[in-house]
């Protein structure tokens, strides 16, 4: 126990170290010149007649960016996390944990087959289990990981068929080599069968699930029971891509199977759409954030959805920056508030917390669009390559795709407005807080003890207090990513030169279209960052300058702000058509198990006790009744003996 503070040194150290040597590893892979070029092989993991799957690992330019997102914010996560989770008595376990889901993270990304991918997977999706669990004294933290754990488990057969369908298809589960079998197909000019039309979409259920799409979205808003960093680094940066990644990476099958990908670009809008309407009435900091992921990850989807892979790949990088801080940041304000996530509840902290408003706002430009942030530049490329497939007359589905891109459009207005409506209630306005009164810090930051927690409000007299640099300096690097590595990134054309490298690189070719008198890509930044600074203008309006605005608009519209906030009643009409109907057949089930198959062993089980019973009187424990009864049965088989032989 004394030794528990090293878990956090050891956990940075190794992580850090990992992410050291994805970039020494960089310079050999980036110049890849055919698939499988650096694939680096271990030894025979698993052989089934002639499926063999190697544990080796799969180097490409993609694989490089994934790892530069999982092992970089990881780092500047678990430093933050050292200082947040101080005093917990799981405080080794926590690290552990973390070292695990980095582990399993990163041999996602590298697997050389879809076995091994297969692995990182389901890893993943356990730690996740534990991780939102950690507190395992509060049942809505059980409950949580529950849900997440058997949603994803839906999403995990149909991805787990589809490898079987890929083997079947291709006779191996090697990347490389089911690319290679493809490509042959292609030269030799077969057409696609069942097969190669179902491999996709059960692929494409696996990535719904793990990166929380409908309709398998419900389970990441009730993941933010975990620790605030777990929500940072696995259900904002890291795990809930690796659907985006999954379909990256095996783009090919997905091309080839001709009807998958407008279902995926479809299913991704929606998504977008969908949950940031519902983030427009939530008062949960974490929740809110956790919605604007789901919304952010449907555009990823529209993304490669549309084959726009490098504008998929370049917002999931842009995107792992400023979400992290955003829930970092929600982290400190939760601490500071001894548990308060309530907007209701706090007003003006910019006067006790400057640095973490400054931090957050570099966040909120960067997940709005604001124009030069990060996230401006990669998602306009996504709703270029979107409106561009929409305005082709040549393209038999190009009015899907228009009606996907407006979609998009009217999602980042509605992004802007309900992220600077978080920012504007919390930091902004006249000074006024109510710290939290059932203690949540000591469950979440401090859960040593509910004295502890109260020890700390008691120091801070009460009072919202900015938290230390061990927590906020991960943050300014997150902030300067937020705000500059989309810059950095499409100026060097660093992105397109990494995925057009890899697996991926299967771009189509932009027609030169205009949009209202103007080059295509101009006119779709213009539209973008006007619909986002009036996003922003009208947050500032309603839930900065005039609160009361707003509240007389919701009792306006009070039926429609009931409906969002309840969650379009998805979670109930989940429960009433699937979760009920299960339980009941689980309840019967139960009965027959009692009634019919115990009923009917008790029944067999009661002939030899009958039987028992019967002869129980000759058994005294008398010597001579045992001997006498001996030399009478050997008299009887005399007997028989002889009858028999007549």
């Amino acid at each position: 126990r004394r030794a528990r503070p090293l878990a956090a040194i050891i956990a940075i150290l190794a992580i850090f170290a990992a992410f050291i040597l994805s970039f020494m590893v960089a310079p050999d892979v980036v110049p890849a010149h055919q698939v499988g070029e650096h694939v680096v092989k271990a030894f025979n993991w698993m052989q089934a007649g002639g499926m063999v799957a190697r544990m080796s690992y799969f180097l490409d330019p993609l694989t490089v960016v994934m790892l530069f997102v999982v092992t970089g914010i990881g780092t500047l996560v678990t430093i933050y996390a050292s200082g947040y989770m101080a005093g917990d008595r799981g405080y080794a376990r926590f690290f552990a944990f973390v070292c695990l889901f980095i582990f399993t993270m990163t041999t996602l990304v590298m697997a050389d087959n879809l076995v091994l991918l297969y692995l990182g997977w389901e890893g993943v999706g356990l730690c996740s289990y534990l991780l939102i669990g950690y507190y395992y004294q509060k049942p809505s933290a059980v409950a949580a990981a529950k849900k997440a754990f058997i949603v994803n488990r839906v999403g995990d057969v149909g991805f787990a068929l589809g490898i079987f369908l890929v083997y079947m298809r291709w006779d191996t589960v090697s990347l490389a080599g089911v690319f290679n079998n493809l490509s042959g197909a292609v030269a030799a000019g077969s057409h696609a069968d069942i097969r190669d039309i179902l491999i996709p979409f059960l692929l494409m259920l696996g990535a719904f699930g793990k990166s929380a799409q409908i309709p398998l979205y419900v389970w990441l808003p009730d993941a933010m029971e975990g620790p605030t960093p777990v929500s940072a680094l696995i259900h904002a940066a890291t795990m809930v891509t690796a659907g985006v990644y999954m379909i990256a990476r095996l783009l090919p099958l997905f091309v080839y199977g001709q009807y998958a990908l407008p279902v995926v670009a479809t299913v991704g809008a929606v998504t977008a759409m969908f949950a940031a309407s519902i983030a427009l009435c939530q008062y949960d900091i974490k929740r809110i954030w956790a919605y604007s992921t789901i919304s952010q990850l449907g555009y990823m989807f529209l993304g490669v959805g549309v084959l726009a892979s490098t504008a998929g790949i370049f917002h999931l990088f842009t995107h792992a920056f400023f979400k992290a801080l955003l829930f970092l940041t929600a982290g400190s304000v939760m601490h500071a508030m001894a548990g308060q996530l309530d907007l209701r509840k706090m007003s003006g902290l910019i006067r006790k917390m400057p640095i973490t408003a400054v931090l957050m706002l570099a966040g909120c430009l960067a997940l709005s669009g604001f124009p030069l942030t990060s996230g401006f530049y990669s998602k306009d490329e996504i709703l270029s390559a979107a409106m561009a497939r929409g305005l082709n007359p040549h393209d038999p589905l190009h009015f899907l795709y228009l009606v996907l891109a407006i979609i998009g459009l009217a999602t980042a207005f509605l992004t802007a407005y309900y992220t600077f409506r978080l920012w504007f209630r919390v930091f902004l306005g006249p000074l006024k807080f109510e710290m939290g009164d059932e203690h949540h810090d000591a469950d979440d930051a401090h859960p040593a003890g509910h004295e502890q927690a109260h020890d700390i409000a008691v120091e801070h007299h009460h009072e919202p207090h900015e938290v230390s640099w061990l927590m906020n300096a991960p943050l300014v690097v997150l902030a300067l990513g937020a705000l500059f590595a989309g810059y950095l990134a499409s100026s060097t054309g660093w992105m397109e030169h990494m995925v057009g490298a890899s697996t991926a690189a299967m771009e189509l070719p932009q027609a030169q279209v205009s949009l209202l008198g103007l080059p295509l890509p101009t006119a779709m930044v213009t539209i973008s960052s006007l619909l986002v600074v009036a996003g922003i203008v009208l947050a500032a309006y309603y839930h900065w300058i005039n609160r009361s605005a707003a509240d007389s608009l919701a009792e306006t519209y009070r039926g429609l702000v009931k409906l969002l906030y309840n969650k379009w009643y998805v979670d109930e009409i989940y429960d009433l058509t699937i979760v009920r109907p299960l339980r009941g057949l689980g309840e019967v089930l139960y009965l027959v198990d009692r009634l019919v198959i115990d009923g009917l062993v008790g029944v067999i089980g009661w002939v030899p006790r009958l039987l028992g019973y019967s002869v129980e009187p000759t058994e005294q424990g008398q010597l001579q009744g045992y001997g006498l009864g001996m030399a009478a049965g050997a008299a009887a088989i005399v007997l028989f003996i002889f009858w028999a032989m007549k």
